[in-house]
C-alpha cells in the first residue's frame, strides 16, 4: 500500500487527477463541437447578409441566408469557375497567403427584392492585434459597391474595433472600384486627408491608424484577384 505522505503517492494522485479532468474536458468539447460549428456557420451567414444591408434575427439567419443567397461558387483569378470547390468552406485567410494565381475565390450571389442581384466577395487580413475580415457586395455592374461588413478578432475597443461599426462600413456604399476604365480598389485614408490617386476612398478610424491601414491593404489584396470576375459580370 502506497504511503499517502510519500512523493510517489503525490505524483500518482496528480497524474490520475490530470487524466480524469482532461478526459472530462475532452468529452465536453466533443459534445459541444457540433453546436459550436452550427453557431459559427450561422454567424458567418449573418455577416454575409450584413454586407448586402440585411440584418436577420438569430433564429432566422439560416432561413434568410437560404432565401436571399441564390447561388455560391468559387472562381480563380482569371474569373473562371472552379469545379468541385465549395464557396462556404473556403478558408479565405489561408487563401490570401497564396500567390494570386493559386487562390480559390468564393462568390455569393444575392437576390434582393427591389434592389436586384448583388455579388458578395469575402476579405481577410491583419489589423494591429490580430486577424480582421469582411465582406463587400457589388451591384451587377461589377464596380459599384452596394454594401460592406467588417469585423476583427482583437482590435482595441473605441479605436481599431470601430471598423465593425456601421459608421465605418456605411462609407463604402456607392463607391466604385473602377476609375477611367482602370480597376482601383477603394482605399482608407487618415480622417480629413485625400489619397494621391484618383480612386474612391473612405475616412479611416481616428486613433486606429494601423487597423485602418490593415483594412486598406486587405481591400487591395483581396479584391484585386476578383478583377477579371467583376469585369465579366459587368460585360454580361
Amino acid at each position: 500500500m502506497i504511503n499517502k505522505q510519500s512523493n510517489v503517492y503525490t505524483i500518482v494522485y496528480i497524474t490520475m487527477l490530470v487524466v480524469v479532468v482532461g478526459a472530462a474536458l475532452a468529452l465536453t468539447a466533443m459534445s459541444l463541437k457540433e453546436k459550436q460549428d452550427d453557431n459559427a456557420r450561422a454567424d458567418k451567414m449573418g455577416q454575409i447578409l450584413q454586407a448586402v444591408r440585411l440584418t436577420s434575427p438569430r433564429d432566422r439567419v439560416i432561413s434568410d441566408f437560404q432565401k436571399y443567397i441564390t447561388d455560391q461558387f468559387v472562381v480563380n483569378s482569371a474569373g473562371q469557375k472552379v469545379d468541385g470547390a465549395e464557396a462556404f468552406g473556403i478558408d479565405v485567410a489561408a487563401e490570401a497567403k497564396k500567390p494570386v494565381g493559386e487562390r480559390l475565390l468564393p462568390v455569393y450571389v444575392c437576390a434582393i427584392p427591389d434592389a436586384g442581384t448583388k455579388y458578395i466577395l469575402p476579405l481577410a487580413g491583419m489589423g494591429l492585434w490580430g486577424p480582421i475580415w469582411g465582406y463587400v457586395s457589388f451591384d451587377a455592374d461589377g464596380s459599384t459597391i452596394y454594401g460592406a461588413f467588417f469585423d476583427h478578432q482583437g482590435e482595441t475597443p473605441g479605436l481599431g474595433a470601430e471598423i465593425a461599426k456601421p459608421q465605418f462600413s456605411d462609407q463604402f456604399q456607392g463607391l466604385s472600384v473602377e476609375k477611367d476604365g482602370v480597376f482601383t480598389p477603394v482605399t482608407v485614408v487618415k480622417n480629413g486627408q485625400k489619397p494621391d490617386g484618383a480612386g474612391d476612398y473612405v475616412d479611416g478610424i481616428s486613433g486606429g491608424t494601423i487597423t485602418s491601414l490593415g483594412v486598406a491593404s486587405m481591400l487591395d489584396d483581396c479584391l484585386t484577384p476578383y478583377k477579371a470576375f467583376l469585369e465579366s459580370i459587368s460585360e454580361n
